[in-house]
């Protein structure tokens, strides 16, 4: 492996990695967000082995159970056992243990590390709205600390972070939008974000860029779920 300087983390979509300028960018947070099935844990865990292949370690927070060793595997190919020694997992098992590990990240996080995933930001705040609905408001309040904090470590750090979020039905009258969970919250930290959309092919998701550096580009992309991870393709 090469330990040669990583400005960004190449989520390995080509046309999305040179909109974001090499990928992932350091010193900010990353959302993507969309439905189940469409592609963001194997597109995070594609950032986390691109990012050992360059010789960094990450921090995978795994809040969903969705991490898997074979699916790792799968991707990474050949490098699996090499990339595996730079990919630390964590699994918190409710919203408080995800507020310890936030909490704590600057003890877990040295310099060997140049990326932070959070794979479900959401999920525990949503078991916790669903048993403790009266509590949503100090809930919300402590999405927004966390979220803040990760904000601060990213910058003084100088690591990436990407979070995943859920996503819930906004009705109209016209129409039925998808949106990620607690969505004021996460979208006003998230410095990029990434819809990811379902088509008819269940192998064929949209990538919507709706929020990067670089304005006035396509923000829709189409990308394709393989044994090997997640790419860019053509459809006509």
């Amino acid at each position: 492996m090469c330990t040669a300087v990583v400005r960004n983390i190449p989520t390995g979509c080509k046309t999305i990695d040179e909109i974001l300028e090499g990928g992932i960018p350091k010193q900010k947070i990353s959302l993507v967000y969309g439905e189940a099935e469409t592609g963001k844990t194997t597109l995070a865990m594609q950032c986390g082995i691109n990012c050992a292949r360059q010789g960094y370690k990450t921090l995978f927070v795994d809040c969903d159970g969705a991490f898997s060793t074979q699916r790792l595997s799968q991707i990474a190919s050949k490098d699996f056992k090499s990339v595996a020694e730079f990919i630390v997992l964590i699994k918190p098992n409710n919203f408080g243990e995800q507020a310890i590990v936030i909490d704590r990240l600057t003890d877990y996080v040295t310099q060997s590390f140049r990326l932070v995933v959070f794979d479900t930001l959401t999920s525990l705040y949503s078991v916790e709205i669903a048993e403790y609905p009266k509590r949503t408001f100090e809930l919300n309040r402590e999405l927004n600390r966390q979220m803040a904090c990760l904000a601060q470590i990213a910058k003084t750090q100088k690591i990436a972070v990407l979070t995943t979020s859920q996503v819930r039905n906004v009705f109209s009258e016209a129409f039925v939008n998808i949106e990620p969970v607690a969505t004021r919250v996460v979208k006003f930290w998230a410095d990029i974000i990434i819809a990811m959309k379902p088509t008819e092919n269940p192998q064929i998701i949209r990538a919507i860029l709706e929020k990067s550096p670089r304005k006035g580009l396509p923000s829709t992309y189409n990308l394709r779920i393989e044994e090997t991870g997640i790419h860019e393709c053509l459809i006509h």
